[in-house]
């Protein structure tokens, strides 16, 4: 749970500073000490992890996922959907099926990492030179066709870091998007598959 609070100052606090530069100097100090603070109880929680577990460079190997986040915190954030399967087991037990719970999760992961690849690209792209977003809502909308595999083109990121951001969103947002359609494809036959079975006539 500290490690969720933990994502969402960092998340906020990178929010404010990127889409709130204006505030007063001390606001934006104190954002990104809310920042640097999060990512080093990142860092903390990592070594601590990897000195108890004996495993020397395995663990890197074994948590690969962990060691991005840990390089790329903005990706940190999407942990949070873990609060979720939290309150869901108060009781024991999950309230939703494995398919709606698989499929709420990825909903969740897809909004948040939305809204963290659009600051990231919005940051890196709003005073380049031949810009196409010079707003946060042109950034939210190239991040909605990326999600979405449209891509029509008429926003897209013009600088490197902009464009290495805007691989990493592709790659990810497939992954989630295969998740949820896979998952509600094998959702579909499973319910057909027990249609089929009641259908039947019993046998003599």
């Amino acid at each position: 749970m500290l490690l969720a609070l933990a994502s969402l100052a960092f998340l906020s606090s990178y929010a404010l500073r990127v889409l709130a530069p204006g505030l007063p100097q001390p606001a934006l100090d104190l954002c990104l000490a809310v920042t640097l603070a999060a990512w080093a109880l990142f860092a903390v929680d990592y070594g601590v992890r990897w000195w108890l577990s004996g495993q020397g460079r395995r663990f890197v190997r074994r948590h690969l996922l962990d060691t991005v986040v840990l390089l790329l915190p903005l990706l940190r954030p999407l942990r949070i959907v873990k609060v979720y399967e939290t309150v869901q087991r108060r009781h024991g037990e999950p309230r939703l099926p494995l398919h709606g719970r698989v499929m709420v999760y990825s909903g969740l992961s897809t909004l948040l990492l939305g809204f963290t690849g659009a600051l990231a690209v919005f940051q890196q792209e709003r005073h380049a030179p031949g810009t196409t977003m010079p707003t946060f809502g042109d950034a939210v909308w190239w991040t909605c066709a990326t999600l979405t595999t449209v891509g029509y083109g008429d926003v897209t990121p013009v600088t490197p870091l902009g464009r290495l951001i805007a691989v990493g969103v592709m790659m990810i947002g497939l992954a989630l998007l295969a998740a949820v359609t896979g998952t509600f494809a094998s959702w579909l036959l499973q319910v057909f598959s027990r249609e089929g079975d009641d259908e039947r006539p019993p046998r003599s």
